[in-house]
């Protein structure tokens, strides 16, 4: 069989290698994002900040929500979930003395750490004592005395700095002007990643970073887990040792893989699915040209199982030929999104993808599953072809399978409708599930496929000008099937990447329409971090009738015994003339209440009055009166908080936004515009790349194939008197025809996608969205369908003019 096999690969060579591009790309791609995956899973910061350390107490940098559940016979089931703080609790200001007290103990060193905004960058600030446990050395100048700042080298070379410049630094307490007093570095490099460097004399740290205590404390000690033991007993307070040392630090400080796992973990689905999706129809595409050589094969005495294992053998060599220059390329395409992401800013700076044996091995292995088994189903139907089909000049698949295929159709499309029913598309989870819908209505246009495009093609096929063309339609409606395997990688490529696409810009325009309408009462906006005092000093100011100020933040909900973090803001309103309008639907805003987005209400069975307990940025827990829930919350966040709250418990509490109604232009006003999300719309771009391309290719691929098995038929037109001309503008015709239908079909994928989410959004049914990204995707895929189809057929018929001249 394995003779058999690779005999019949030598002899179609050109027919099979279309499918070893497709599993190539397949394997490749798996790969990539399997890597990117592997690689962010498994990202650790170094411990550096505490390098010196060998124990290091920590104030909270998590929140807990543990769930007790009883089953029968007494038993119970406890299940813990946390969530990362986005800022850092404090620990009591005696603890250092009394850690200092315990057996072994040979040094402590309480660390404060807070963000500063220093020359529109934020940096993280220490008192100088810290850095004994740190790896930073005096580079030059001197430790700093009152009023003076140790900045880190990297920030001294972006800066122009040097020992006796000065600098404002702005803090949550205010801002101020130190002089730089020295420049410091860590052995053999200018700076920690991910994170900049100030360190002020301890006795500022109180006054620049407004914590009543410090944030870590560092221990030196011969015995870290004797020390920890021990620690439990004055504090129950985590205590960490080893590379856990690094989760001491300031959150903010410290590199964050939480999107970018999401983010990844969304491309590889993507990537699995357009893989299985292109390998089923190319394969089958590559049966059903050798339906006549089957035929042939079945008249001396194959049987279908005989036939089955013979295509899953070729599938199966051809994956695994596929899979040795597929993985230095996954490798590669791999290492090239990690470098565009890290330049978006999408993951951390520090982020290197790591190869592994055995995320390309498991790629490897996944791309040779998918291409056998896209070989069987191909076979399912096509090994019961009968022996005399051998005797005719085409064979044709066995009729039959029709209630499979409905099935088939019928339930990812009852899926796909169900997860838009159900599923809240307005909040978090609505581009992932807006994807899931858009494939299970591409798996149930595929099972469809057949059906769907005999009835389009009748239509369509009518509607083509000229005598080709109408010629064209009856060969269409006659080989529907064929017409089907090139049109449906044309509605993947178009369904996949419009919904992406559409989806992505109606959020965007969304936050941006919002934030016109949150800021339209004001005529003066201001922008940059600024402290609440000096922002409360503004709205006071003569002239102005009311004003609003936003301080960004994360806080955490508890729900169902699992703590969710959400976007937030701080706010603080003053004045008789509102200067911010957010839509409120239910209640109204009140200086010390708790506003609440229209979806996170809904999500959570809350309303006005209800008191919701919150767990700020550092971790401290209040309960606040639900007083109002509003509707504006694209671009904005799902909790409103009151500001000062907020500024009090934010590692850095600064005010970015103050919209004020006066009488005439503030001086120095600028007007302030909504903040793009910038790195998130790249990282879907960069998606819609990638699988823009791999469908791309497939397109091209599968015309190519299609093409390709025409060669005698196109050589019969020749003989019958068609000339090479004709022949051509019949292949044209026939691949418009395939393009019209393939475009339908995927504009009807994206229309329901897209207007059930923008439905789910603010209510208003939109299926184009943005009409230039829509109509230039479209036309793109249209185009390369007809070039796919038009340049093979131009080179078949090049081809076949020498072979008959000759």
């Amino acid at each position: 069989m394995m003779r058999l096999a690779l005999g019949t690969l030598r002899r179609h060579r050109g027919a099979y290698a279309g499918t070893l591009l497709a599993a190539l790309l397949a394997i490749a791609l798996l790969a990539a994002g399997g890597l990117l995956l592997f690689s962010v899973l498994t990202a650790k910061p170094p411990a550096d900040r505490f390098a010196a350390a060998d124990a290091v107490v920590s104030g909270a940098r998590e929140v807990t929500a543990t769930t007790v559940t009883h089953k029968k016979q007494d038993k119970t089931k406890t299940k813990v979930k946390r969530e990362r703080l986005t800022g850092a609790g404090t620990l009591p200001a005696d603890l250092a003395g009394k850690l200092a007290e315990l057996p072994g103990v040979t040094s402590v060193v309480a660390d404060a750490a807070f963000p500063v905004q220093l020359n529109g960058r934020t940096v993280i600030g220490h008192g100088w004592g810290s850095a004994a446990v740190t790896p930073f050395a005096l580079r030059s100048g001197r430790a700093p005395a009152a009023g003076e700042a140790v900045v880190d080298a990297d920030i001294a070379a972006r800066a122009g700095l040097a020992p006796g410049a000065t600098i404002r630094v702005t803090s949550r307490t205010g801002t101020r002007t130190l002089r730089v007093s020295g420049v410091a570095a860590p052995p053999g490099r200018d700076a920690l990643p991910a994170q900049g460097a100030l360190f002020v004399d301890d006795g500022e740290v109180a006054a620049l970073s407004g914590l009543d205590g410090p944030t870590a404390i560092a221990v030196r000690t011969g015995d870290p887990a004797g020390f920890a033991t021990a620690a439990q007993a004055l504090t129950d307070a985590p205590v960490y040792t080893g590379d856990d040392r690094v989760r001491a630090d300031l959150p903010g400080a410290l590199p964050d893989y939480v999107a970018p796992i999401s983010i990844f973990g969304f491309l590889l689905g993507i990537t699995a699915f357009a893989a299985g999706f292109v390998l089923v129809g190319t394969v089958a595409l590559s049966v059903r040209q050798r339906l006549r050589e089957l035929a042939l094969l079945r008249t001396i005495g194959a049987t279908p199982r005989a036939l089955r294992r013979l295509l899953g053998l070729e599938a199966a060599v051809l994956a695994a030929v596929a899979a040795l220059p597929a993985a230095p390329l996954g490798v590669l395409i791999a290492r090239l999104v990690a470098a565009r992401f890290r330049a978006l800013g999408v993951v951390p700076s520090p982020f290197e993808v790591r190869v592994n044996a055995g995320v390309v091995l498991a790629a490897a292995a996944a791309g040779m599953l998918l291409t056998v088994l896209s070989a069987r189903i191909a076979a399912r139907r096509a090994v019961r072809i009968a022996p005399t089909q051998a005797l005719v000049e085409t064979a044709a698949a066995p009729k039959g399978g029709g209630a499979l295929r409905a099935i088939l159709a019928v339930v990812p499309a009852v899926g796909a409708v169900t997860v838009l029913a159900v599923v809240p598309l307005d909040g978090p989870l609505g581009m992932g599930m807006s994807f899931i819908s858009t494939a299970l209505l591409l798996c149930a246009v595929a099972a469809a496929g057949p059906v769907l495009v005999r009835g389009l093609t009748a239509v369509v096929g009518r509607l083509a000008p000229g005598t080709a063309g109408r010629l064209a339609g009856l060969i269409a409606r006659a080989e529907y099937r064929r017409v089907a395997a090139v049109a449906v990688p044309l509605v993947l490529m178009f369904a996949i990447n419009a919904t992406m696409l559409l989806n992505g810009a109606l959020l965007n325009d969304l936050a941006a329409r919002e934030q016109v309408a949150r800021t339209a009462p004001a005529n003066v906006r201001l922008g940059g971090g600024m402290p609440l005092d000096e922002a409360e000093q503004l709205a006071a100011g003569p002239g102005v009738g009311g004003a609003a100020a936003t301080i960004p933040t994360r806080a955490i909900l508890v729900s169902g015994g699992k703590p969710e973090d959400y976007a937030a803001q701080g706010l603080l309103v003053t004045g008789s003339s509102p200067a911010l309008d957010l839509g409120v639907t239910a209640g109204a805003l009140t200086p010390d209440g708790l506003a609440m987005s229209a979806y996170l209400a809904r999500q959570e069975g809350l309303r006005v009055g209800d008191r919701v307990p919150v767990w700020l940025a550092d971790g401290a827990r209040t309960e606040l009166p639900l007083t109002a829930i509003y509707a504006r919350s694209h671009g904005f966040g799902d909790l409103v908080l009151p500001a000062a709250l907020v500024a009090a418990h934010d590692p850095v509490g600064l005010v970015t936004s103050l919209t004020m109604r006066s009488a005439g232009p503030a001086s120095g006003a600028s007007a302030h515009g909504p903040a793009q999300d910038s790195p998130q719309q790249g990282a879907w771009e960069l998606m819609v790349a990638v699988t823009l391309g791999f469908t791309a290719i497939a397109v091209v691929n599968t015309f190519a194939i299609a093409t390709a098995a025409r060669r005698k038929e196109c050589a019969d037109l020749r003989l019958a008197g068609a000339t090479g001309a004709q022949v051509r503008r019949l292949l044209t015709a026939e691949a418009g025809i395939a393009v019209a239908v393939g475009a339908v079909l995927g504009a009807a994928v994206t229309a329901v996608v897209v207007g059930a989410f923008s439905l789910a959004q603010d209510g208003t049914l939109r299926v184009f969205v943005d009409p230039a990204t829509y109509a230039g995707l479209l036309g793109g895929t249209a185009l390369l369908g007809l070039l796919a189809g038009a340049v093979p057929a131009r080179l078949l018929i090049r081809r076949g003019a020498m072979m008959w001249s000759a």
